[in-house]
């Protein structure tokens, strides 16, 4: 059917432990359209780059960040793409407001903390623990291109001027 394509069978208990052990195996690039089953707290926690696409599709994208500690993602608006993001490790202050001068809701945030930002409002997340701030991103609809890998945010700026 689809590749690495296990279905579970209540009769055979070892094909969902196969399919649950895949330590060491995860590969973080961009799966496009195809099925994907992953841990996304083990994808997250392992991902070294400032941002990685996970799956895009027509509708939705699925990001892996990065974030070292004092740094953040960058002040932003998307103005017809909501997001949802959810921390899996760290902490950080989550900023949002209807313009970039006027960030009036501000939140620390960490571990499995999820932050909804709605099409049009900036915002911007700052790293302000000790360690790299590791969260995903859900766009809706796709803000990257397919494949899109920015191991830096320098990367990351460079290829929106670009």
């Amino acid at each position: 059917m689809y590749p690495g394509f296990h279905p579970y069978h209540p009769g055979h208990p070892q094909a969902y432990q196969d399919s649950c052990s895949c330590h060491g195996q995860l590969k973080l690039v961009d799966y496009g359209k195809r099925p994907l089953v992953i841990n996304i707290d083990e994808a997250s926690k392992r991902n070294q780059t400032y941002r990685t696409a996970l799956w895009t599709g027509d509708h939705f994208q699925v990001t892996l960040m990065s974030i070292f500690p004092g740094e953040d993602i960058g002040l932003e608006v998307h103005p017809s793409t909501d997001q949802f993001l959810r921390i899996e490790e760290g902490q950080g202050l989550v900023q949002m407001g209807p313009s970039a001068n006027q960030l009036d809701f501000e939140v620390m945030a960490c571990d499995d903390y999820a932050i909804i930002v709605p099409a049009g409002t900036w915002h911007n997340i700052t790293n302000t623990g000790p360690m790299p701030l590791k969260l995903y991103v859900i766009y809706a609809p796709p803000e990257h291109p397919y494949g899109t890998v920015h191991v830096t945010r320098a990367d990351a700026i460079a290829a929106e001027q670009g």
